[in-house]
């Protein structure tokens, strides 16, 4: 009999179906890092969100088989030991495509329609006293016509392509960064920042792109441009960020990552008092549709496990 145990289960607001196997089904509404093997001895299965799985915690779990992350990111699991272990890790994809699809839209729009800055205006009174019928105080901007370009281009990626593409944008993906040559249908790194009004990011936090975007990226960049973060806020040098925004260097951003997460001990972008820039708490990905289609998906990936047809292998 399998033991599964589900260590962060309030981080997934659906409905779980048991598997179809013989098993023990344990879970915790959320365990601190200080629990995690405590409550894992004896577990073959682990169902974990952003809980860091290190060698520190993973070699004091000899019965453990499985590791199936409750999300698409996995760089909070020790991959090479994992794989020197034998414990097979899956994660969940595409299932967020509409959901951040959509929020990165309404990051967009609300940063080029000047948004919190026209809902503080009316906030103050100030339409109240204008001289005629509307109070133009902000400049406001069509989203048709203008270039997207997208870093990361995976089914989240490809996702907002179609929304954007819908509405009129034009669209440039991305060659990874340093890259000595752009595929076909890339466009090389350096050129897409130039050339973009809008870049939004949806790739993976590595060690290769840990900080992608610095000082030199952002001096790249259009000062009319909009930066959107999705993904993971170690994409993002966030001391960059600030003085890009500080100084003008591009027109705003919108992010619903930072790099610590939840951010307990405060954060230089959450301090920034700017109309221009927009944090989110690491929703994009969580419409309720969403968090139903992972929750299925983490079933079948378990369920495939046991049935040695194993499925989304991370290692």
């Amino acid at each position: 009999m399998e033991t599964i145990v589900f260590l962060e289960r309030d981080t997934i607001q659906a409905s779980f179906r048991r598997p179809s196997f013989d098993h023990e089904w344990i879970e915790y509404g959320e365990s601190a890092q200080s629990q995690i093997i405590e409550r894992l001895q004896g577990a073959t299965v682990a169902i974990s969100n952003k809980l860091a799985l290190r060698e520190a915690e993973l070699s004091q779990l000899p019965n453990l088989k499985l590791i199936a992350i409750a999300a698409t990111g996995f760089d909070n699991i020790d991959l090479d030991y994992c794989r020197q272990r034998g414990i097979v890790v899956c994660n969940v994809r595409g299932y967020a495509a509409n959901s951040v699809s959509e929020h990165v839209l309404m990051l967009i729009l609300a940063l080029r329609r000047n948004l919190l800055a026209y809902r503080e205006d009316v906030r103050r009174g100030n339409w109240q006293h204008s001289k005629q019928f509307c109070l133009f105080t902000h400049p406001l901007e069509d989203l048709r016509g203008s270039t997207l370009g997208i870093v990361g281009y995976g089914s989240i990626g490809k996702a907002v392509a179609q929304l954007a593409e819908s509405i009129g944008m034009k669209i440039l993906i991305s060659e990874h960064k340093n890259a000595s040559k752009a595929r076909e249908g890339r466009t090389p790194f350096d050129e897409t920042l130039r050339r973009s009004d809008v870049l939004t990011l949806h790739c993976p936090l590595t060690e290769k792109s840990r900080n992608m975007f610095g000082r030199s990226e952002f001096d790249l960049m259009k000062r009319n441009a909009l930066l959107i973060n999705t993904a993971r806020g170690g994409l993002v040098e966030e001391a960059s960020l600030i003085e890009a925004l500080q100084n003008g260097n591009i027109a705003g951003a919108g992010f619903d990552v930072l790099s610590e997460e939840p951010p307990r001990k405060g954060d230089a972008l959450l301090a920034l008092d700017l109309p221009n820039f927009i944090v989110t708490p690491h929703v994009a990905w969580a419409s309720n549709e969403a968090m139903q289609v992972l929750a299925d998906q983490l079933i079948d990936n378990i369920e495939g496990f046991i049935r040695g047809q194993p499925r989304n292998l991370v290692t």
